[in-house]
């Protein structure tokens, strides 16, 4: 099988892959080598330089996660990283009306929303139509069930109940998580605080906390908070600011070079 049906099959199957493609070579490193670097590290192929391919693998590394295609240069030659990915997760801590707007939003932007939430009376698939799969356990176990949280699995904490809001974070905030978010009041913020803090959470970690959650539109409704959320969470994923374009500068769109 070719290097390229492999990474359709990646694709068609809907995991996390990079192909790398020679597209300026050298006499030493030929034009169409390849080399398929999956999620986990393995690889197939070759680009018949190991200084090259270990650059290469960075790369992959890099843009697997931020699930993005670029050209990349090392020296005299220029890859092409082409990168195949599911949609980003968003797992929802709360089964609470809210969200469900939350869930509808993100599936919108094309995300994959899991609601999670111990109490089976609440966490219910006819409840959360938009989302993925509604899990009715504790957080750390529907993490698990989940397969963990990778790179691209983003955390939402909606409930006002200390045992679930402190479990959920506690299963989180030693993770690879890009983004963990916190509903709640500022005097809400600051109780949850003090219960981490007693709960031995060090300060690098609670930092870690996006709370209030969401970017600051004046939403008033379940669907507007829920469109600031989601916001936010393309915001991160993109490593921007969230802030209006007429007030920034530099180019709209991001694209590799």
């Amino acid at each position: 099988m070719s290097l390229q049906s492999e990474f359709a099959d990646v694709a068609f199957a809907g995991g996390r892959a990079a192909l790398i493609t020679v597209v300026r070579g050298t006499d030493s490193v030929p034009v169409g080598a390849k080399l398929l670097v999956r999620a986990d590290g393995a690889s197939t192929g070759s680009l018949a330089d190991d200084a090259l391919e270990s650059a290469a693998r960075g790369d992959a590394e890099e843009l697997i996660w931020l699930e993005r295609s670029e050209l990349r240069e090392h020296g005299d030659v220029t890859l092409f990283v082409d990168v195949t990915g599911p949609p980003p997760r968003l797992v929802i801590f709360g089964a609470i009306d809210f969200a469900a707007a939350l869930c509808r939003v993100a599936k919108a932007a094309g995300w994959r929303a899991y609601v999670v939430d111990p109490r089976s009376r609440f966490a219910t698939a006819e409840r959360f139509p938009e989302a993925e799969a509604v899990i009715a356990e504790w957080p750390a176990e529907a993490l698990a069930r989940l397969g963990g949280i990778d790179k691209a699995t983003y955390l939402a904490v909606l409930t006002h109940d200390p045992k679930l809001d402190d479990a959920a974070l506690l299963a989180s905030l030693d993770s690879d998580a890009p983004y963990i978010g916190a509903m709640g009041s500022r005097r809400a913020q600051a109780k949850r605080r003090d219960r981490l803090v007693a709960a031995g959470v060090p300060e690098t970690q609670l930092e870690r906390i996006a709370a209030p959650i969401g970017l600051d539109l004046g939403a008033m409704t379940a669907e507007e908070t829920a469109v600031s959320i989601v916001s936010e969470l393309i915001a991160v994923r993109n490593g921007r600011e969230g802030g209006r374009l007429s007030a920034s500068g530099g180019r709209i769109h991001e694209v590799g070079t």
